[in-house]
Order: structure tokens, then C-alpha cells, then sequence
């Protein structure tokens, strides 16, 4: 039969295996104590009824005070059970649930860590299923369990009330069985469907979120309130909202119909046995604690019958979504390894880009095209360029964050593909167009750049005054310990009004600066736009800043505006993704091609601000 296949299947599931292993791994004596009190908590219920069928019958038909007394003694420990192991089991259930859910977190965020390069946080099915078992993974296993154990407990009544039933009326036995037959299509048939909506769902779930958070966002704040944004905003998230909702609503309404039949079949075969028993009684075929703990039974299998098929079914739905927690922790590497990774040496030649290929995805455009270049060590090259030329590009494979579609990346000689990813970037420090704001202290901000001299106060203090913010940080008001962030805050300061401050564009930028330049020693040094938020002056302050500390690194800088450039060892022109130009700046500006043409037109538009603005003095 179709539900035996699905059962085996579902028994047999890795999605299975993996969620119960992991929960025992997680913390085994709250586990293994959990299921012993389920255990228990399945026999009382039955020795309840037996016990009370004892001291019905007793007070019935006489018998010793003695032998009355010890029957309701351990009737009242049954009952003592009965309401005492709930609670036990809800403790150690909660303990267990914490354990897995440390364990799920550690295991999942490890393996999105263990990602080197890009392109799987790009891939939306990839984020779809992230962002599901971000939710399954915590919750999932404690769910499965708990339901396993729900069933095990259910088993047990079953199997005690089942053998009663079996002795009174063992037809009712069987009826009862078969009744849930319906049940069973019913509640797996809902549980697979719930599963898929869920999992349907959760892009529409991520874009509720992102609308929600744009509406509670600091950054996003000045142009949703100056452009009057929040009702249209508002307005998505609710329509994201309302797609979510009804294709739960749907699955309610099938919910309910199906329930709903089922909970008549249960009362028609319930109500059927207990007038069989009453009338048995009547005609002295059973004894008054034999009606008491027929009726008991009736209602404990059927009880019984139904827990097991619907935990049953919640646990099939919550393997069916765990799939998406194995999916990303069982995720194949997003760029290949080699088998024996070549070490990374310093760099003592250069780094050669031979006719390299790349684009984002096979339906995209070609962003290089047969891009060659040899960036020899020591020297500073800088690239230029219109937007979309390749030039951000290029630093992403420099770094191997992609690998080229095709050619290679050579790193004195050897391909970047025979290194392990790790140590190559120990050779590289970098300070990235869109740099990260960390909701950390000042000193984590540049710490984070080289976590080893995170405990170095004189560390943190020599990057700082490079990157030209060691005054900012001075002002802060409690220096470099102060919350770069009205977000959050530590427990200990939390009544301190100087505990989070925001700082201006070109302060953030001055502090990626300094966590760059804290990786000091550093083989290659990648300047993506570093002075773009600045000002003139604090521009060309950066810039001898950088040249006098540069040292034996290799620097690549790329920027627009190309009086930062013009005192590179090389200016390499971009565009349509290959070397269009290559020299110093005399020389370009001597061949009178495209870096001379906009490198005048950026000049006469300096020179015109400039005269402008001497005219408003005037």
C-alpha cells in the first residue's frame, strides 16, 4: 500500500537519521532521560485503570481492609506520576531542545562558513533553502523527537488498553484499528502539503522580511522618510503577507474538513462500544469495574490511536522540511579544492592573469574577455575605467572568490587553484568598495581585520593613525570600547547615553582603512574606491599615508578619480573587460587615448568648482 511505502520511507529517511543523531550527539543524558519518561508516562495511564478495576471490584464483592489500602496507595503513586512526569519530561525536553539547537546553529553556520566564494549567496534557491533551514535546523530535531516520543508514549497506553479491549471485545479492537486507516491518509496527505507550502513560502518569507526590516532600518531611514517610502513599503510587506497566509489558509480549510470527519468517526465507534458495555453489564456479562475500565480503554485507544497518527504525520512534515537543513550542511564546496594544496610562499615575482574568462551566470554577459596582465611584485598598478568595465571583477578573482570561466590566475607561476583558498587570502588585506559597518566597538571594527592583535591596544592605535581616524576614536566616549551602533548594547552599559554612536560616511571609511592596514606584511594590497567618501585633502592625506607605508606589497587601486591614480607605477585601462591602455601617466596622457580624455575632463571640472568657488569668496 501507498502509506506502508511511505512509512518504510520515511523510516528509512537520511533526513531522519541525521536530526536523530544529531539530538543524541547534542546532549544524550537529557535525551536518554526524556524517552524514559515518556516511557513511563505511557504505563501509568494503564496501571491507573487496571488499579481502579481492582478497587472497584473489591469494594464490590469484599475484601481485606489491608488489600484495599495498598491498592489505593499505589493508585495515588500512579497518579503522582501521572501528574509529576509531564513536567520532568518538559524540562528535559527544554534541555535537550537548547543542546540541539546550539548544535544546529554551530553545524549550520560552519558549513555556510566553509564556503570560500560567492556564487551559492547569490543563488536565491540557495537563500530559499538557507533561510528554511535556518528555522528547521534549530527547531526541527526537538520536533521530531518530540513527536517520536509522543508516539512512544501512545504506543505504550495503546498496547496496555489494546490487550484489555482484546479480553472484553475484541472486535471493538479491531474496528478501532481499522478507523484509523482514514486518519492516516488524511494527516500525511496534510503534512506533505503543509511541508510544500512552507517551503514554497520562504522567499515570499524573505521578502517580508526585507520590506519589514527597510522599515525599521537606521541606514534606509533618510530616504524612506524624504521620499515618503514607508506606506509603499508597508504596503509589499503586507501583500508578501497576505500570500502567506492564504496558502496557509488553504491548507487550514482541508485541515478542518478532514478533522472534522475523523473526530464524528471516533464518536460514533466510541459511543457504540460503550452502549455494547453497558448493555453487557446489564445482563451480567461484565462486572461494574469491567465497564470502568472498558470505557477507559475505549477512550485511551482511541486517544492513543490518534496521538501516534498525528505525531506521526508532524514528524513526516518535519523531516520533509529538515531536508533543507541537510541540503546546506551537506553542500559540496562552492569552489573546488586541491586534493594537496600547494603551500602559498611570499610573493617574489608577480601575479599574472592569463586570458581570463568570467561572467556571473550562464545567461549573463561576459564581464572579462580574454583579460591578460602581469602585476609585477612591488609595484603599484592602478585601474581605471567606466562603471561595469570589470575592474571590481578582477579584484573578486584576485581573491578567488570566483574562478575564472577560463584562463588562469598565476601567483609567482603557480596557479591560484593549487593553494588552499585559506592561506592565499592570509597574503591579501584589502579595503572593499562596500566595506562593512560592523554593529561592534571602534576597536573591534579594525581588530577584525587581523583577530590576532585584537588584545594589542598599541596594534589597533598604529592602524588607526594611518588610516588617519586615531582623533575620531579619541573623541568617542569611551574610546576605542565605544558602540559603533544605537542597536545594541552591552548589558553592563546600558544606561550610559554614550554608549552607541553612529559614525559619518567618512569616518566608516577611514576605519575600514585602518583594518586593512592592520594586516600589515601582507603580499597584496587591494584598494577598491578606499578614498570615495572623503574629501580632497583627506584624499590626498590617505594617499601619501598609504605610499610611505606601503613597503615591498603589491598594490592594486582602483579608483575614479584619477588624480589618486595618476601616481601609480602603471595605470591599466578597462574596457569591455580587456586591457584597453597600460603605462604610466605621462605615457597615457602622451598617447592622448581614453585615460587622457577623461583625466582632462575631470580636471577642467576640478578646475571650474575650484574657480566658482573662489568667485563666491571674492
Amino acid at each position: 500500500m501507498t502509506w506502508v511505502r511511505r512509512a518504510r520511507s520515511f523510516l528509512a529517511a537520511p533526513s531522519l537519521r541525521a536530526a536523530l543523531r544529531m539530538a543524541w550527539q547534542a546532549h544524550r543524558t537529557a535525551l536518554a532521560g526524556w524517552l524514559a519518561v515518556m516511557l513511563i508516562a505511557g504505563i501509568a495511564p494503564v496501571a491507573a485503570a487496571w488499579l481502579m478495576r481492582s478497587i472497584l471490584d473489591t469494594l464490590a464483592y469484599g475484601s481485606r481492609h489491608a488489600v484495599l489500602a495498598l491498592l489505593v496507595l499505589a493508585l495515588a503513586v500512579a497518579g503522582g506520576a501521572q501528574a509529576v512526569l509531564p513536567y520532568v519530561g518538559e524540562y528535559l525536553s527544554a534541555q535537550s531542545g537548547r543542546a540541539v539547537q546550539r548544535h544546529a546553529s554551530m553545524t549550520l553556520f560552519a558549513a555556510v562558513g566553509r564556503l570560500c566564494g560567492l556564487r551559492r549567496l547569490e543563488d536565491p534557491g540557495y537563500r530559499d533553502n538557507l533561510n528554511m533551514a535556518q528555522q528547521v535546523g534549530q527547531s526541527g530535531p526537538g520536533q521530531i523527537l518530540s513527536n517520536l516520543a509522543s508516539m512512544t508514549q501512545a504506543a505504550v497506553t495503546l498496547g496496555g488498553f489494546g490487550v484489555t479491549l482484546l479480553v472484553l471485545n475484541p472486535l471493538m479492537a479491531v474496528i478501532l484499528v481499522a478507523a484509523t486507516v482514514p486518519a492516516i491518509f488524511v494527516e500525511l496527505g496534510l503534512a506533505r502539503k503543509r511541508a510544500m507550502i512552507m517551503r514554497g513560502m520562504s522567499h515570499a518569507e524573505r521578502r517580508q522580511f526585507f520590506y519589514a526590516d527597510l522599515l525599521s532600518n537606521y541606514a534606509a531611514a533618510t530616504e524612506i522618510r524624504l521620499f515618503r517610502l514607508a506606506p509603499f513599503f508597508l504596503r509589499r510587506m503586507l501583500d508578501e503577507l497576505t500570500a502567506i497566509q492564504r496558502a496557509g489558509q488553504r491548507v487550514d480549510r482541508r485541515s478542518l474538513a478532514g478533522y472534522t470527519l475523523l473526530a464524528g468517526l471516533s464518536a460514533v465507534i466510541a459511543g457504540t462500544g460503550l452502549w455494547w458495555a453497558v448493555s453487557a453489564a446489564a445482563a451480567g456479562r461484565l462486572t461494574i469495574g469491567d465497564v470502568t475500565v472498558f470505557a477507559t480503554a475505549i477512550l485511551a485507544v482511541t486517544s492513543s490511536l490518534s496521538l501516534i497518527v498525528s505525531n506521526a504525520a508532524m514528524a513526516y512534515q518535519s523531516v520533509l522540511l529538515f531536508r533543507c537543513y541537510q541540503d546546506v550542511v551537506t553542500e559540496e564546496p562552492d569552489l573546488p579544492a586541491a586534493s594537496q594544496p600547494e603551500p602559498v610562499r611570499p610573493l617574489r615575482q608577480g601575479i599574472e592573469i592569463s586570458d581570463a574568462w568570467f561572467r556571473y551566470g550562464p545567461d549573463q554577459p561576459w564581464v572579462l574577455r580574454g583579460f591578460s596582465l602581469f602585476i609585477p611584485r612591488g609595484q603599484t598598478i592602478a585601474l581605471v575605467g567606466l562603471n561595469g568595465a570589470g575592474k571590481s571583477t578582477l579584484i573578486k578573482l584576485l581573491c578567488r572568490f570566483y574562478d575564472p570561466d577560463r584562463g588562469q590566475i598565476r601567483w609567482d607561476g603557480r596557479d591560484v587553484r593549487d593553494f588552499d583558498v585559506s592561506e592565499l587570502r592570509e597574503r591579501i588585506s584589502a579595503v572593499f568598495q562596500d566595506f562593512m559597518r560592523y554593529e561592534l566597538t571602534a576597536g573591534e571594527n579594525i581588530a577584525v581585520g587581523a583577530l590576532s592583535y585584537a588584545d594589542q591596544p598599541a596594534k589597533l592605535a598604529a592602524a588607526a593613525a594611518r588610516a588617519g581616524v586615531q582623533d575620531v576614536i579619541a573623541a568617542l566616549p569611551n574610546g576605542y570600547e565605544t558602540m559603533l551602533t544605537c542597536n545594541y548594547f552591552d548589558l553592563a552599559d546600558m544606561n550610559d547615553p554614550g554608549t552607541g554612536v553612529l559614525l559619518s560616511g567618512g569616518q566608516w571609511q577611514r576605519l575600514a582603512l585602518a583594518r586593512a592596514l592592520i594586516r600589515g606584511g601582507r603580499d597584496l594590497m587591494i584598494l577598491d574606491e578606499p578614498s570615495s567618501g572623503l574629501d580632497a585633502q583627506a584624499e590626498h592625506d590617505i594617499h601619501d599615508q598609504l605610499r610611505a607605508h606601503r613597503g615591498d606589497s603589491t598594490t592594486i587601486l582602483i579608483s575614479h578619480r584619477l588624480s589618486a591614480a595618476r601616481n601609480a607605477d602603471r595605470i591599466v585601462v578597462l574596457a569591455d573587460g580587456q586591457v584597453a591602455e597600460d603605462g604610466s601617466h605621462d605615457a597615457l596622457m602622451a598617447a592622448a587615448g581614453s585615460y587622457a580624455r577623461l583625466f582632462r575632463l575631470q580636471a577642467r571640472g576640478f578646475a571650474d568648482t575650484e574657480s566658482e568657488l573662489l568667485d563666491q569668496v571674492v
